[in-house]
């Protein structure tokens, strides 16, 4: 297990750029980022876009910043009205990665259709949910593959099964990736985030059935009890219930060698400095994680 503690130089730590998107655009927050000696983000899409992707690509060239994904494809469940929109979005996101040199992009799958894209047609049909997510995440496979980027379902907590995504834990996600990739060949593989999995009784076998291959990223934050919000009520690391090192320690003993992407996605510490929050982090990373 890597001793975060003795990593001076940040060279396992990332930051996701949406636990920041409070303090301003895109550029402003890989300013703050090299204030801290930080060198490895994950950008959220919409961020890129606000500033333009040719821009942002050339702001993390010139920063010498790498990435350590990029958020996010997905939210596939759609009418029949909407679905090319969805394709061509996803396409969109596809070859933004692949632009940015992302080495992965982070996949939410969306839940009801409703939800998933506003404007479609209403259902209840939460296996229809999953049948368009197993289609449409096949075709995207195709067209990632062909560009070289490679794609990491990240499952969410079951009570973001309705609003944000119909996969929720980790077996679900392995098994949807062993059948439309099951030699591997592609690249499809997951996120571990662990807000999203660490209740899930089965989360360290199936940890070692993901294996170093499909594992693609690693996302940290904390569980607060209560959670008052599930989307933006996310703790920072050491603050929750989340026993975040042996996640960790589990991930890297199957191989993972990424970094820690921070994503705390949280309304309290956007009230706060953005140079609080990364020195807080940057902290928390090297004592708690």
């Amino acid at each position: 297990m890597r001793d975060l503690a003795a990593d001076a130089e940040l060279k396992f730590f990332s930051l996701n750029t949406g636990s920041v998107r409070a303090h301003g655009d895109f550029l402003t927050i890989l300013e703050a980022a090299r204030r801290h000696g930080i060198s490895i983000v994950s950008p959220w899409r919409e961020q890129v876009a606000a500033v333009g992707l040719d821009r942002a690509a050339r702001a993390l060239r010139d920063g010498g910043f790498t990435l350590s994904g990029y958020c996010r494809a997905g939210l596939f469940p759609t009418d029949a009205a909407h679905r090319d929109e969805v394709r061509d979005d996803n396409h969109r996101a596809v070859d933004e990665a692949a632009t940015l040199a992302a080495p992965c992009l982070v996949v939410v799958v969306g839940g009801l259709p409703q939800f998933a894209r506003p404007g479609s047609t209403p259902s209840k049909d939460i296996a229809g949910s999953r049948a368009e997510v197993r289609d449409g995440l096949a075709e995207l496979l195709e067209y990632a593959a062909g560009v070289g980027v490679k794609l990491a379902i990240e499952p969410l907590h079951p009570m973001t099964a309705a609003e944000r995504s119909c996969l929720n834990t980790l077996r679900q996600a392995l098994d949807l990736c062993d059948a439309l990739d099951p030699d591997r060949s592609k690249g499809l593989g997951l996120t571990v985030d662990v807000y999203h999995i660490w209740w899930d009784f089965e989360v360290h076998e199936q940890i070692r059935r993901i294996g170093r291959h499909r594992l693609h990223a690693f996302h940290i934050s904390d569980w607060l009890a209560p959670t008052v919000d599930l989307l933006a009520g996310r703790g920072m690391m050491g603050d929750g219930v989340i026993e975040i090192a042996k996640l960790r320690a589990a991930v890297e003993a199957e191989g993972f060698v990424g970094a820690c992407e921070v994503e705390v996605l949280s309304a309290e510490w956007a009230k706060r400095p953005i140079d609080e929050f990364l020195a807080t982090a940057i902290a928390r990373y090297r004592t708690v994680c």
